[in-house]
């Protein structure tokens, strides 16, 4: 089963230039598979001796310590092997079509106010190089709507800050244009300023080694400035992709608009932030209604 999965990864990895992340993701949740299958159906299990009662059975074991969206993500890489397998000639059919998705569980995104998301880019403050690298990618982050993996593949490149645009490379390499603000304009400018000119033409956001932050670099920077706003929840560098599009949202931005900015290939991707807009909606009734009581 290990070869299977292997040759899966190279496909999704050469062909469907998935990013570094979901392949990860892909090789942990079909790795985990099938470990159950061995355990199941003894070391020499293949692929072919799995019907949709055995995935059923994983699901089940899963439900005791996993979220629901966990569970429909193993499903759906699990799905996707098999669909792939088939394509391949060497299954008839897909064992994993025959059981369904758990239905996810409603969650609001968490968002930070505009008062704290101001207070939590401005947060860094000097004029060392890295210094100037937190505050613009706290900008960007705000500014765009980027999601993390994209923010830290940018290079200098793909910035047209003149004309307030950066080029970003989304999931399945599908490219979008992404404004940018005054102020994420600014706090770029300033830090490429405080560049090397050999680094002029490299990755935009570097490490103090000279080489391209990580995601969770990027996490541990953001955490960094939390810690000294005691204000605030725990908040990661998503959040500031939520409260980008929540904001938008808030402020009669078309939901459509939304979708293109923040790179979502549907529309019902987007429409989670209609939730938050509602609570908003009843929280300001609430308070502001003389019968809301």
């Amino acid at each position: 089963m290990n070869a299977c999965i292997e040759q899966f990864c190279r496909y999704l990895e050469t062909e469907k230039n998935v990013s570094p992340h979901t392949l990860a993701a892909y090789r942990s949740d079909l790795e985990q598979f099938a470990g159950f299958v061995r355990e199941e159906l003894g070391e020499s299990a293949l692929p072919e001796a799995v019907g949709h009662l055995l995935i059923r059975r994983f699901l089940a074991k899963l439900a005791k310590g996993h979220a629901r969206s966990s569970i429909g993500r193993k499903l759906a890489a699990i799905r996707s092997w098999y669909r792939y397998l088939v394509r391949q000639g060497r299954m008839e059919q897909n064992p994993a079509e025959l059981v369904s998705t758990p239905k996810k569980e409603k969650t609001v995104p968490y968002h930070l106010s505009i008062d704290d998301v101001t207070a939590l880019v401005e947060a860094p403050t000097g004029t060392e190089p890295l210094v100037l690298r937190d505050r613009a990618i706290l900008e960007l982050l705000y500014s765009s709507g980027v999601r993390v993996s994209e923010l830290t593949g940018l290079n200098i490149a793909a910035l047209d800050l003149d004309a307030g645009l950066v080029k970003v490379l989304g999931k399945g390499g599908k490219e979008r244009i992404v404004p940018l603000g005054s102020h994420a304009v600014k706090a770029i400018a300033a830090y490429l300023q405080a560049l090397p000119p050999e680094q002029l033409d490299r990755a935009l956001f570097l490490n103090f080694r000279g080489s391209r932050l990580t995601r969770r670099s990027v996490a541990r920077i953001v955490d960094r400035y939390i810690l000294n706003l005691a204000t605030m929840k725990k908040v990661s560098p998503h959040s500031l992709r939520h409260t980008f599009a929540t904001h938008l949202l808030e402020s009669g931005v078309d939901l459509r608009a939304i979708q293109e900015l923040l790179g979502h290939s549907s529309l019902s991707t987007t429409q989670k932030y209609t939730h938050v807009n509602i609570d908003r909606l009843m929280e300001v009734y609430d308070k502001a209604h003389p019968k809301a009581r």
